[in-house]
């Protein structure tokens, strides 16, 4: 229920917001913002998330989370596309909780694991400028990729495609963005199975100052399926944070709670964002 409400607010919010056009910035928020990274420049980002009582349904072990390293590298193709590649270098899991493992497990230490994530390579497409009365409009697709050792109790090494349709609109000084698309995600315990589940965002950011931002964001995805094939089933969270400038750089940092009985509990995040220009785009 807090997903669809989410997604009607947002549908009303497209109805009645106006305003201007603004470059976006991503960290910390995962609802994607249509605004692309301009052509030639590469924004990279890094960040730090510690999670309590994350439940993994596979392995059976729940614990708490530390993901050290959640890394982007975006580039700006042309002006209206870009290209992302990112991922979590190392997972580790504080083990509180074991319960049956549907896959065997191979743990060096029975209170811990580690891992590292599923990378992903991604490319947003800005299809619409925003206007005085409409969203800016785009596309965002790719591919997670099968990085992960499932025996580590963590990951699922499994490859899965998502694509997502994309609308970002300001007004006044609210900068608002939702996403709304599907995810094909291999069932990891299922031969010759799959479960498409629907992947939704909501995003708010509030700028104080040159400086300084608020913002706030819904983000996950949600089971259509009277049952779900284990491992595939509904999972978000929401978070709530701040952006400063400083240095030269985007720093961050957000609280986050979760959505879902697979979600985290509660948890924080840390992270800086640097972009510059790297290259002469082709003409």
């Amino acid at each position: 229920m807090p997903k669809l409400i989410a997604l009607l607010i947002f549908r009303a919010l497209l109805m009645l917001l106006s305003g201007v056009a603004v470059i976006a910035q991503q960290r910390p928020l995962i609802t994607e913002d249509v605004e692309v990274v301009k052509p030639g420049s590469v924004r990279l980002e890094f960040g730090f998330d510690f999670a309590q009582r994350k439940r993994f349904p596979v392995s059976g072990l729940q614990g708490d989370l530390s993901r050290l390293g959640v890394a982007s590298m975006t580039f700006g193709l042309a002006p209206n596309v870009e290209v992302e590649v990112g991922g979590v270098i190392h997972n580790s899991l504080a083990i509180s909780r074991r319960e049956t493992s549907a896959i065997p497990l191979d743990l060096k230490n029975i209170n811990s694991t580690s891992d590292v994530g599923d990378f992903f390579i991604a490319t947003k497409i800005k299809v619409r400028n925003e206007t005085n009365r409409t969203p800016a409009i785009g596309l965002r697709f790719g591919v997670q990729l099968p990085n992960s050792n499932q025996a580590r109790g963590i990951g699922l090494n499994q490859t899965n495609f998502f694509m997502t349709a994309l609308a970002s609109k300001t007004v006044g000084k609210f900068r608002v963005s939702g996403n709304l698309g599907l995810s094909i995600l291999t069932a990891p315990t299922q031969l010759f199975t799959q479960n498409d589940v629907m992947m939704y965002g909501l995003s708010v950011v509030y700028p104080l100052n040159d400086r300084v931002s608020l913002l706030g964001e819904v983000n996950g995805r949600m089971n259509t399926r009277k049952t779900a094939p284990l491992g595939t089933e509904s999972d978000g969270e929401a978070r709530f944070g701040a952006r400063f400038k400083a240095s030269g750089l985007l720093w961050d940092v957000s609280a986050l709670t979760g959505l879902h009985k697979n979600s985290i509990k509660s948890g924080v995040s840390f992270g800086l964002t640097y972009e510059s220009s790297l290259f002469t785009p082709a003409k």
